[in-house]
């Protein structure tokens, strides 16, 4: 049982819960939160991850580390979680950097997306979870290739302005 908080169209709690994994499904103008962690390391190359083909939506598509927000749950705490049973990689919150949230209502959905500055090996990750196979570094021109060949998840909602302004706040934090 995966519980998740219920929000409203407005992003406020309902006070209601819904079962990821129940018969209940959202209704009309209810949504729930994912977070998304979007790793760039000193050279400015976003760490993306390779969903697994067991995976309900979008096997096998390229993506940000993340995922679902549980009940009781913040954001920050939701991606730093995500990204260590994922990946294995241990973010600090206090180096997040908050980027944008997003409200997508065809797949009824708040995202906060968060940035963290880290230097990983490939090889040094662990995929203990079985939702991710694989996990490479991109450039930003990569990633847009990516998207084009529709590799990366469609839920993706990153684009070249928000690479941008990762740019500008790397440089304001170093």
């Amino acid at each position: 049982m995966e519980l998740w908080d219920i929000y409203n169209k407005d992003n406020k709690k309902t006070g209601n819960v819904i079962d990821r994994y129940g018969n209940q499904r959202l209704k009309e103008g209810e949504y729930h939160y994912i977070t998304q962690a979007v790793i760039v390391n000193s050279k400015g190359d976003m760490l993306i991850s390779k969903r697994s083909k067991t995976k309900a939506k979008f096997p096998l598509m390229w993506e940000f580390g993340g995922g679902s927000v549980k009940a009781g749950e913040n954001t920050l705490d939701a991606v730093v979680r995500e990204t260590r049973e994922e990946l294995g990689i241990k973010l600090n919150k206090e180096e997040a950097i908050f980027l944008k949230t997003i409200r997508n209502d065809k797949y009824k959905y708040f995202k906060d997306m968060w940035m963290f500055r880290k230097d990983i090996k490939i090889k040094d990750l662990n995929f203990t979870d079985n939702e991710v196979i694989d996990a490479k570094w991109v450039t930003i021109e990569e990633f847009e290739n990516m998207c084009k060949n529709n590799e990366m998840t469609p839920i993706i909602e990153f684009d070249r302005n928000d690479y941008k302004t990762i740019e500008t706040l790397i440089y304001k934090k170093t």
